[in-house]
């Protein structure tokens, strides 16, 4: 709230103002673009090169706007930036970039040319002073025009096999770096907590002392494979992507698949919870089997099989140690 009382409301702004942040705003979309098109260059050419087109097309808008401030005000352009204006739209940092896949980071460029070309239109709509209402509008203008740029670039830089190609090499690294560690993580969790948790079960008909077992196993099993995952390889020569994302994703979901047939055991009473945590591990193991069928391919009836038959023999392995 403190820090909003420090910053100017738009419509107070005077027209020399308006143009100085058209100029820095420019100037930070061309930097955005450049810095998507580098973060792509070495997987995605193609794109990075729309991208460099699109920071050159915001270059030749920021030209064009400096030497309209010149003629009308001079020389001296205020210092005035988007986090100096209340309400203006904002821009996600650029690092997040490293988090979004191909098609995202499109459809955010598509995004910053919209929300300029709307702020524009809508400020112009709301003033009654004719030189600032022309100058609103040719800001939305060019921003119009960066999305008829972009089109054109698009077409001249990436055909329909160059993009299918992209995207293709973008969802295999989704893969590589997400889903397969998760999914590695989320069987070896589900399956390889069962024996412990059963067995403790059955063998103390205490519900209190199942979850701990199994909440001790589920948090030790996911800080093991994470590490394990992010330490057997750095991605560089197997492309498999970030370390750390894989680490993370292994390690979440191994200890999520250990929970969730722990969690039940917070019921009191011992029947109850044995129950609802068979269903738990029932539920669970058909959607290991669903994913793998849906993201690596595997037939579902074979991918069924084995995870259903090896939850089984570990689940009936704990069951008959905690029974004896």
């Amino acid at each position: 709230m403190r820090f909003s009382l420090y910053r100017k409301r738009f419509k107070d702004l005077t027209e020399q103002e308006v143009l100085a942040l058209a100029i820095s705003s420019e100037e930070d979309d061309a930097r955005i673009y450049r810095d998507y098109a580098e973060r792509l260059r070495a997987d995605y050419p193609d794109s990075a090169a729309i991208f460099e087109g699109m920071a050159a097309e915001e270059d030749n808008h920021r030209r064009r706007l400096i030497a309209l401030h010149r003629d009308r005000f001079g020389d001296v352009i205020p210092l005035l930036r988007r986090e100096h204006v209340s309400g203006y739209y904002a821009r996600r940092p650029v690092w997040l970039v490293e988090n979004l896949s191909l098609e995202r980071i499109r459809e955010e460029a598509a995004a910053m040319e919209q929300d300029a070309e709307k702020f524009y239109l809508a400020a112009a709509a709301r003033t009654t002073d004719a030189a600032t209402r022309q100058l609103l509008g040719d800001l939305a203008a060019a921003e119009a025009g960066h999305q008829d740029s972009a089109q054109d670039l698009t077409t001249k830089h990436l055909s329909d096999d160059t993009r299918s190609a992209e995207d293709s090499r973008a969802h295999r690294q989704f893969l590589l770096t997400w889903v397969q560690p998760g999914l590695a993580g989320l069987m070896d969790g589900s399956v390889s907590t069962l024996a412990p948790i059963f067995a403790t079960a059955f063998a103390t008909h205490d519900t209190w002392t199942t979850f701990l077992v199994g909440l001790a196993a589920s948090v030790g099993a996911g800080i093991s494979m994470g590490f394990t995952e992010a330490a057997s390889d750095d991605g560089e020569l197997s492309g498999r992507g970030s370390p750390v994302k894989r680490g993370l994703a292994s390690g979440v979901m191994t200890t999520v698949g250990g929970l969730g047939h722990a969690l039940p055991y917070l019921i009191t009473d011992f029947w109850t919870a044995t129950v609802v945590a068979i269903i738990v591990v029932f539920v669970e193991l058909w959607a290991i089997a669903w994913i793998q069928n849906r993201f690596m391919e595997t037939p579902f009836f074979r991918a069924a099989f084995q995870v259903v038959l090896g939850g089984a023999l570990v689940f009936a392995a704990g069951v008959l140690i905690g029974s004896g």
